[in-house]
């Protein structure tokens, strides 16, 4: 099975929810178990929640940040994009409690949880501005391990 979708919404705090549970339902069809829906939820939550509060510091609302969704077999992969003030050093930014505004209580943890949620996770800068952040999940039902031959 191969379904793609796409995403665009301002770069505003209530629409975080609003991609994770879309992402999520657009997942279901692929008969996800409750731990990979939640993956997935989580992995595009802090995704998401990164282009929000680090990619427009100047009128966030008047910005969008991008989310495509393709699942191709049992693979989820997901791209959240953003066309913001990109990030200097993408390795030092993937640095587990790595933040740009402590200030702001931040835990510098978004990186390190979309990498323990997802199979893989790339993060690259944009060109001319802005970031990309590309995760993939394998899906497999929940009957999956009980009828593997």
């Amino acid at each position: 099975m191969h379904n793609e979708m796409t995403l665009i919404f301002s770069a505003v705090s209530e629409n975080e929810a609003f991609a994770r549970n879309a992402v999520a339902a657009f997942c279901v069809p692929l008969d996800p178990t409750i731990d990979q829906i939640n993956d997935i939820k989580t992995a595009v939550s802090e995704a998401v929640t990164n282009c929000i509060v680090h990619a427009y510091p100047i009128k966030p609302e008047e910005k969008f940040v991008t989310v495509k969704t393709v699942i191709d077999g049992g693979t989820v992969h997901i791209v959240v994009s953003d066309n913001g003030i990109g990030i200097e050093d993408v390795e030092k930014a993937m640095q587990p409690f790595f933040t740009t505004k402590p200030d702001e209580e931040r835990s510098g943890m978004g990186f390190t949880v979309m990498e323990s949620f997802c199979d893989s996770l790339e993060v690259t800068k944009n060109t001319p501005s802005g970031t990309t952040v590309s995760m993939t999940k394998r899906v497999r039902g929940a009957d999956w391990k009980t009828n593997k031959s």
